[in-house]
Formats: structure tokens, sequence, C-alpha cells
């Protein structure tokens, strides 16, 4: 699957709840984002089983908003339903495609029990 522009209208309907989705927030104006896009852009090409979503802050206010955006280029993973990281700042490839590695390591029964941990 290629990435996804993503509006308040179809997000939801984008959101897995098993699996992992990768949130790209941009602007048309921010040279990071434009400088990162192609590196987005070529990871959800390699990665057809994730879900790719980039979010234009200027057209999704309410989105970025619901998220805190603060500054972008900001990429945030949701898996399996549960947000698994949030970090400014645009990535070299290589180090992006660390980050995915990393995210599908991920052991979501250890994410579980520690927001569980937490929680008492």
């Amino acid at each position: 699957m290629s990435f996804v522009n993503l509006t308040a209208d179809n997000f939801n309907a984008n959101m897995k709840e098993e699996g992992l989705v990768i949130l790209d927030f941009w602007a048309p104006w921010c040279g990071p984002c434009k400088m990162f896009g192609p590196v987005f852009e070529a990871a959800s090409a390699k990665h057809e089983d994730i879900v790719f979503g980039k979010i234009n802050t200027e057209d999704e206010r309410d989105l970025a908003g619901h998220f805190n955006i603060r500054s972008i280029p900001t990429l945030i993973a949701v898996k399996d339903g549960i947000m698994v990281f949030n970090q400014a700042g645009a990535m070299m490839g290589a180090q992006f495609e660390q980050l995915i590695q990393s995210l599908r390591e991920l052991d979501m029964d250890k994410v579980r029990a520690d927001i569980a941990s937490q929680q008492e």
C-alpha cells in the first residue's frame, strides 16, 4: 500500500486495530517536511503491510490539534491501536527504516502490561 492522504473524513477508516499505522504530520511550506516526504513515500511503497498516512496540518487543523502537534514534521506510530512513537523532526532513509524495524519488533504484550501498571 502506498501512503494515504488522511483527512478528518477518512481518518478512522484508515486506522487499524491490529497492525502498524505511521502518521506524517506536515505542511506545504515546511522545508524539512519537503525533505522527508520522499523518504516517507519510498517507505510506504516498500512496506505494503503498514498504513502510511500523511496529514496536512494546514488543511486538517482538528487532527493536528487532536494529536497536539506543535512542530512539523512530526511522526506518530500506532501499533495495535496504541500510540507507541511520537517525535518531531525529519529522518534520513536509514533512520526511518531502523524505526520501522524497531516498531515491527515491539512486544505489544509488554507495552500493554506497562500501560496497565502505570494505571494502577
